[in-house]
């Protein structure tokens, strides 16, 4: 395929850390693909950056979690997506990509695709999961969509949207067999003895909804077990500023406490208590038994229980099919559940092994080339619309 050599300009939407780390991937593929003066701008994060993408807004902006929560941020964001969308109608870029971020990227791809640019959407929604009515927009919003797990073609061809199966970086990225003693050794954590990662998440929200739940449960748990250790990462230095606190506040605690280093942490780890999120696929990729848990605002909660479709909301348990790890959420998630629950992955070896098996499984599912397969995709819409007539 034979694109023009003039600069090529593709306009890109990252709205969380999950979302900078699938546009980093791109990225990499693009740079192997579209010529060398392509100009990829919008918004990102830190791991864009550094694959030469120009941010022209921060992406802590759209990080916002929950939909009460949201209020505060509205007239921003909508501000934000006003000023890009009038900025891409008039500079006409090659392509757009929103990554993740549906209910802002599909309010600024519906008008760009009307307008004849090219719409990609990096991740599907979870509309297998809840609000199934989210397919009429993406019909309307997106030219063709990247999708990271293998279920959702079937979903998208019923509704005539064209899609391509990528895979998942994360699976690309993490080693079928996780080195344990060599996380061990990089973190200053003893060679034997039991390990729980602990991740609360990474925004300032969540560590103040369940970062107390956490480390109350942490204190149980080595009361029952004093031999046990906790590694717990913070993603950013304001978000330990925001943990150190808890930890002071729980001295007698055997805590190692990271700056970043998510995934060597849970490497390093016998068994893992878990925000719900993206992060519990890696997790799972690191065939991790574990718990997954999360605590919202209540309002926030009965909406999403309202528009949930799934008994379960962890994608492990989701990508399965079935329960094979625990949730405690909400009201469930109290110090002692959370406790027990973490002490019987640690050490159900029976368990340990089934996880693995269903992991090694996942993984190879997940593994495709994502970049290469993902900006492959990529560089047939743009062909083919500048094809067209």
């Amino acid at each position: 395929m034979v694109l023009p050599t003039s600069p090529l300009r593709v306009a890109m939407v990252a709205g969380e850390p999950s979302g900078d780390l699938l546009g980093a991937a791109l990225l990499a593929g693009l740079a192997r693909r579209l010529p060398a003066t392509t100009g990829y701008y919008g918004i990102g994060g830190p791991r864009m950056i550094a694959q030469g993408f120009d941010a022209h807004w921060p992406m802590e902006k759209l990080t916002v979690r929950g939909y009460v929560e949201a209020l505060r941020h509205i007239p921003e964001i909508l501000r934000i997506r006003r000023d890009l969308k009038h900025q891409l109608l008039a500079e006409r870029p090659q392509a757009f990509i929103g990554i993740d971020a549906p209910d802002f990227n599909f309010g600024l791809e519906e008008p760009l695709r009307v307008a004849g640019i090219p719409t990609i959407h990096f991740v599907c929604p979870s509309i297998w999961a809840w609000r199934g009515g989210r397919i009429k927009k993406i019909a309307r919003a997106v030219d063709h969509m990247l999708c990271v797990f293998p279920f959702e073609i079937e979903l998208l061809e019923r509704a005539r949207v064209p899609a391509t199966y990528v895979g998942h970086p994360l699976a690309d990225e993490i080693p079928l067999e996780p080195d344990m003693p060599g996380a061990r050794a990089a973190l200053g954590l003893p060679a034997s003895g039991p390990v729980v990662a602990v991740l609360p998440g990474s925004r300032r929200s969540e560590i103040a909804l369940i970062g107390p739940t956490f480390f109350a449960a942490m204190a149980l748990m080595q009361q029952r077990e004093p031999s046990v250790r906790f590694v717990m990462p913070a993603a950013t230095p304001a978000l330990r500023a925001l943990l150190q606190p808890l930890a002071d506040a729980h001295p007698g605690l055997a805590l190692t406490l990271t700056d970043g280093d998510a995934q060597r942490a849970m490497t390093a780890a016998d068994a893992v208590l878990v925000k719900s999120g993206t992060v519990t696929l890696e997790a799972a990729l690191l065939k991790k038994p574990m718990v997954i848990s999360y605590k919202v605002p209540w309002l926030t909660g009965q909406i999403m229980r309202r528009q949930g479709y799934l008994p379960y909301v962890g994608l492990p348990n989701i990508l399965a099919g079935r329960f094979v790890v625990p949730e405690l959420l909400q009201q469930f998630a109290t110090p002692e559940a959370l406790a027990d629950a973490t002490l019987t992955q640690l050490h159900d070896d029976a368990n340990r092994r089934t996880l693995t098996d269903v992991f090694t499984r996942m993984h190879e599912s997940l593994r495709r080339n994502t970049a290469e397969r993902a900006a492959e995709a990529v560089e047939r819409v743009i062909e083919a619309r500048r094809l067209r007539p």
